[in-house]
């Protein structure tokens, strides 16, 4: 008797402990500080990010666990995508790696961003940008900036408040913790965010 209730409460804790490492892999919970994604997320919402969408597979690692897969060319393989322009992310800051902020996603590799007269350009194509807090609100020219292989140009919607790349460059892929997917606090804003299309 005494057996059978050890060995239940043995197989009810590795199973607590794989869905919760299953769950904590894929998704995280995060606060909003600060007025720079004004008016998409405000101060002190809250929001869950997925993890998930971005994770890579290290295929070297993984090849040399399988006989006879010999990988030449790839280092890592996405599980789904890796980030698109007008995604919303977390990330590790560049400048204080142990705070996490949340920007959008302007350039991806292999973009020329640049700001001119108010406005947003990728290799000289102006951007679509619905969801700023006020149309030319840019506090300067930037650019032109070559976007490199594995970093991102992120920007904050209310750009008269909004700390990014225009400050402290671009972010590396491996900063990236997430897309945000939803706003679940107050309940009142709760909603999915949706990526917009910033490019014709």
């Amino acid at each position: 008797m005494i057996t059978r209730v050890f060995r239940e409460f043995i197989e009810a804790t590795l199973l607590a402990m794989i869905i919760f490492f299953v769950v904590h892999g894929s998704i995280q919970n995060f606060r909003v500080e600060g007025l720079s994604m004004d008016p998409a997320l405000k101060n002190g919402e809250m929001v869950i990010v997925n993890k998930l969408l971005y994770f890579r597979i290290d295929v070297k690692r993984l090849a040399s666990l399988v006989p006879f897969w010999d990988v030449k060319d790839k280092k890592s393989l996405n599980l789904f995508h890796e980030p698109y322009r007008g995604e919303v992310v977390v990330f590790n800051w560049p400048v204080d790696p142990e705070r996490q902020l949340v920007k959008r996603v302007i350039g991806v590799p292999g973009d020329t961003v640049e700001i001119r007269s108010g406005s947003v350009y990728l290799t000289g194509i102006p951007l679509r940008e619905p969801y700023i807090a006020s149309l030319h609100a840019i506090r300067e020219d930037i650019g032109p900036v070559k976007v490199s292989e594995g970093h991102y140009f992120v920007m904050g919607d209310n750009r008269l408040h909004s700390n990014d790349s225009r400050d402290w460059g671009l972010i590396a892929r491996d900063d990236i913790v997430g897309k945000l997917w939803l706003v679940y606090w107050p309940m009142t804003r709760a909603t999915i965010v949706h990526t917009p299309m910033l490019l014709n």
